[in-house]
């Protein structure tokens, strides 16, 4: 079974002996989300050596939160140290506190640095994909009030449409940047390390405009690949982005690379006036950068720095 589950599993076994003394059941919610492989269902047999828990998460409002968290949270700790063969509070330093009670405003300040879902384009633009990839991960086993799954919902709902194309624009620009204009410049030179770090800037932001294009929260890093492979559009892109980074940069390999660099920008710039978000002709990625800039209504966003707003 995957973590998500066994914490599912969990729950329904020991939620009931859990609430039984408090009077807080019918406005708790009740789920697993956040960091973890397991919140994104990407866990497996290596999952499991670090911050891997059975356990669930229970979310208070405030004002319950400061009337039973104390006393909840002691027994939950008193349910059982193991289940299904896994321990409990398996939890490095590192990991944090990721299971247990918390308060709403606890859990997403978090992840997304505020109590609430971003109001304005600019709080938009600068909360990074992965931090809402997490505060939208895993699953909500009960709500009763619903306040936890009214925010979560908003979030789920993706980037204001003037946010995901100032996002789309700036990675334009540094793929464009690093691809385009750089890494040719590296190997001519035969600066190797350089010419790596241009192909790998070049992906990080090929990786990052995929997901947006998919209206798809990126995941941290670590997982970016692998959830590359569950998009709906340019998931085919995975194995060529991960070529670009693995193979060497010397003269005969930088040539090739480069063929491969104008490849992908072609086909990202096709997808890119197939949705209707550019509408410049060819495979000049800056270009197009300046194409999905002028379509955005809200002129304070439009006239940042082009490559304003990535994170």
């Amino acid at each position: 079974m995957r973590g998500l589950e066994i914490s599912e599993s969990f729950y329904n076994e020991y939620s009931t002996r859990l609430f039984k003394e408090f009077d807080v059941m019918s406005r708790a919610a009740t789920g697993l989300a956040g960091e973890g492989s397991e919140c994104l269902g990407y866990d497996d047999a290596f999952s499991r050596d670090h911050d891997f828990d059975p356990g669930f998460c229970i979310w208070l409002t405030e004002e319950d939160y400061e009337k039973y968290g104390f006393t909840l949270s002691r027994a939950y700790s008193r349910l059982p140290k193991e289940y299904m063969g896994l321990k409990r509070g398996l939890v490095s330093p590192v990991g944090g506190d990721r299971r247990g009670v918390m308060s709403i405003g606890e859990f997403y300040t978090r992840h997304i640095g505020s109590p609430a879902p971003p109001e304005s384009n600019y709080q938009w633009l600068y909360t990074p994909p992965y931090a809402l990839r997490a505060a939208t991960s895993g699953k909500v086993f009960f709500d009763g009030a619903g306040r936890f799954s009214q925010i979560r919902d908003i979030l789920k709902q993706g980037y204001p449409p003037d946010v995901k194309r100032k996002k789309i624009a700036a990675h334009l620009a540094l793929m464009a940047q690093a691809g385009q204009y750089n890494y040719g410049r590296c190997v001519t030179r035969k600066e190797s390390g350089a010419a790596a770090l241009c192909a790998h800037e070049f992906v990080i932001h090929a990786i990052a405009l995929i997901y947006l294009i998919n209206d798809v929260y990126q995941p941290f890093y670590k997982w970016a690949f692998r959830g590359l492979r569950e998009l709906e559009r340019l998931s085919d892109l995975e194995f060529t982005l991960s070529e670009l980074i693995q193979t060497g940069n010397g003269e005969k390999e930088g040539k090739q690379k480069q063929d491969i660099i104008e490849d992908v920008a072609a086909v990202i710039c096709a997808e890119l006036c197939r949705e209707g978000l550019s509408f410049a002709q060819g495979s000049d990625l800056e270009k197009h950068a300046l194409s999905v800039t002028k379509g955005i209504t809200d002129a304070e966003l439009r006239n940042m720095h082009i490559m304003e707003g990535v994170s």
